[in-house]
């Protein structure tokens, strides 16, 4: 399935070793032959099994231990490690008699496909290296069904969507951001399949965990609230994740607890309202470690800090999740951490049918292993609080900008993370602006004009991106201003091409001496201009002929830099868990 986790820089589908839950005899596969088990069995001078003992000629020539570490030298292809590194979970598992496996599997629920909307956004495209972005939809339901009622303090029928988190992970899988959606933020509904097979007309602005409550069914509507991301965004969701409050709990426990940090004290009254009164104390000030209900009560928290909004709580909330994985990245995404999680979770999940079976969620975990904690981000989308109720409107042009840079896979910060070298990093090793050039032009070639050539000013000097488009046009290149870059603090100007462009990209960087020509994710040539064309051109405006030429395509807009209020409210995961934990007046 395209989208799935493992896919990109860390495995590829044909990688051997790839899990699966069936060895052609019904049952679980079976650990490989050979290694060092078999190394230890020739050099005692005993056979395989069935064999008499007697130790197999190739074993005892080849020398026992050594030869045998040296006979399993590790391939150098980088996209089957994390295929192997699952296939040795299931090893494992296979190990204890397969029952961890059939335990996982049992769990796992998944909701039906045919309840995803057909009208989606494409799917990501991979670059030129074969690296492909996932985006992932993680939704904390309040269902009080089952015995979730115990944990979550109500009785109230149906199930809300408590928490929603678009997590987007780069095509290079070493960075990741998860994006806060407020549930009460009035958003687009589209038609939703029901229970009864039937769908509904839709909302043209409805409470965002609406979409989830749809169909008022305990186990909630996963396929709706995707289907409203989907719609929200223009992203295409690749795998869709709900966990409740059983399972949350359980996961907190499976970890050990996880710190967090609050600024004030908070009492029963705070947790329940309905009280009237203040109670015992739940939670102390200051840094602790929760698990189970305490950590539910953290995390669902809205009175007593702040302002009572849920813009606090979802600040609480990634300070949780942050807190929560560096937990387990410094347990280690192995065997030992990931499997008694995998079991707490998947006892009260729900999962989309690309990750309905034990070894997909595994090998999922595992291909996060390489994302640091530091790049690891946390932003809410854009909002604001409406005039003529208690409810958010999402801030529609900040929030393209924050779909686009997602979409375009550029982090919040700016960097290209495709997979391929940032441009960002090769400016800052780049030496100093050169002095203008007079060197003639290569000739015009009639066949530039098949080129189509798009033009971003990486510079704060306006007008250099139509001097480039000019310079590009008299070389009878088909060349379009595109706008400004992502990051404005290029140094060098880079020529950036995509499948199949490489030539042509050499042609369009003879231009621009100095420039660096990189492998990038869009089709044909990019230029983004740097701050030594700048020099060298000495800047100023752009002619009136420096536009687009007339009946060319457009190329793809570049997203333009974020807003502040995407950027000034950025989390790592590793940033101080005393931070950042509530919003507005109240502490």
């Amino acid at each position: 399935m395209s989208g799935q986790w493992g896919e990109g820089p860390a495995r590829g589908d044909d990688a051997p070793g790839a899990l699966t839950t069936d060895d052609g005899d019904g049952g679980v596969p079976q650990p490989r032959t050979g290694g060092r088990a078999e190394a230890r069995r020739a050099a005692q001078g005993k056979g395989a099994p069935g064999k008499g003992g007697e130790a197999a000629p190739e074993a005892s020539a080849a020398g026992g231990r050594a030869a045998a570490r040296n006979s399993r030298k590790p391939k150098k292809n980088v996209k089957k490690i994390v295929a192997w590194s699952a296939a040795g979970v299931l090893v494992l598992i296979a190990g204890a008699g397969g029952a961890i496996y059939y335990k996982l599997n049992g769990n796992i629920k998944s909701f039906d496909a045919d309840a995803i909307a057909a009208d989606r956004p494409p799917e990501a495209q991979a670059d030129a290296d074969g690296n492909k972005p996932v985006n992932v939809l993680l939704i904390g339901s309040d269902s009080r069904g089952k015995n979730n009622s115990d944990l979550g303090g109500g009785e109230d029928g149906g199930a809300r969507s408590d928490t929603t988190i678009l997590l987007h992970v780069y095509a290079d899988h070493k960075h990741a951001v998860g994006i806060s959606i407020p549930r009460n933020a009035k958003v687009q509904i589209p038609p939703c399949k029901l229970p009864n097979g039937k769908w509904t007309k839709g909302s043209a602005s409805e409470l965002f965990n609406a979409a989830f409550a749809t169909g008022e069914t305990d186990d909630g509507n996963p396929a709706c609230t995707q289907n409203t991301v989907e719609k929200l965004t223009g992203i295409r969701v690749d795998h869709t994740i709900v966990v409740d409050f059983q399972g949350f709990s359980a996961m907190t426990k499976a970890v050990n607890g996880v710190e967090i940090c609050l600024p004030k004290p908070i009492y029963e009254g705070d947790i329940n309202p309905k009280l009237r009164k203040k109670g015992d104390l739940v939670l102390p000030q200051g840094k602790q470690k929760v698990e189970g209900q305490k950590a539910l009560d953290y995390v669902r928290l809205r009175h007593g800090i702040g302002d009572g909004s849920d813009i606090g709580r979802m600040k609480r909330q990634q300070a949780f999740l942050g807190s929560l994985a560096s937990n387990i990245k410094g347990q280690g995404l192995n065997p030992t951490t990931l499997l008694p999680l995998a079991d707490a979770a998947t006892k009260s999940m729900v999962v989309d049918p690309g990750l309905s079976s034990a070894d997909k969620l595994l090998s999922f975990g595992l291909s996060l292993k390489n994302i640091d904690m530091h790049d690891l981000k946390f932003v809410t989308v854009p909002w604001r609080f409406r005039t003529q109720d208690q409810d958010l409107d999402i801030i529609e042009s900040d929030a393209k900008k924050l779909w686009d840079t997602i979409k375009a896979d550029r982090t919040i910060d700016g960097q290209n993370a495709t997979g391929e070298q940032p441009a960002e990093a090769t400016a800052s090793a780049a030496p100093s602006a050169p002095a203008a050039t007079t060197t003639a032009p290569p000739a015009p070639d009639a066949g530039n004009s098949a080129v189509k050539v798009a033009v971003y000013n990486g510079t704060t000097t306006s007008g250099v991106d139509g001097k480039a488009a000019e310079l590009l046009k008299g070389a009878k290149f088909n060349a379009t201003k595109a706008g400004p870059a992502a990051s404005t603090k290029h140094a060098k100007t880079v020529v950036e091409y995509g499948s199949g462009q490489k030539a042509n990209a050499d042609k369009v960087a003879e231009l621009f001496p100095g420039a660096t020509v990189e492998a990038g994710s869009s089709p044909g040539v990019i230029v983004v201009v740097g701050k030594d064309f700048a020099a060298a051109n000495g800047g100023g405006a752009a002619s009136a002929t420096g536009s687009a030429a007339a009946g060319a395509p457009s190329a793809p807009a570049a997203p333009v830099p974020l807003p502040t209020s995407v950027t000034e409210n950025t989390r790592s995961a590793d940033d101080d868990i005393c931070a950042g934990t509530s919003y507005g007046s109240g502490g």
